[in-house]
């Protein structure tokens, strides 16, 4: 898998102002990836938490990180259908919707 994309300007402005925020994100984030699940499950995976949670800009983000680490369209696409059943037609045609817009 290749390497994270740089985080959006607002972000690292805001790490900047808040340091320790960004070492406490930075520490929970590595907490999360102990354990038996290799990367690109967990790159699935939260983004399938994203897409239940209903929440754009995390949406966004993990598939800019899923595409950089080559997790394919037509997967991520899968794991918008899976979710369907749980949150409904119309949070599903907005997260998929959210998956199309990312670069």
């Amino acid at each position: 898998m290749t390497s994270v994309p740089k985080p959006p300007q607002t972000y690292r402005d805001f790490i900047t102002r808040f340091p320790r925020l960004g070492e406490a994100w930075d520490t929970l984030a590595e907490a999360g990836q102990e354990g038996p699940l290799d990367a690109k499950t967990q790159r699935l995976l939260k983004l399938a938490v994203a897409i239940g949670a209903q929440k754009e800009g995390p949406v966004h983000a993990s598939a800019r990180k899923a595409l950089a680490a080559g997790i394919s369209r037509e997967e991520m696409e899968q794991v918008v259908a899976l979710a369907a059943g749980t949150i409904g037609m119309p949070s599903t045609v907005a997260a998929w919707s959210w998956i199309r817009e990312t670069q």
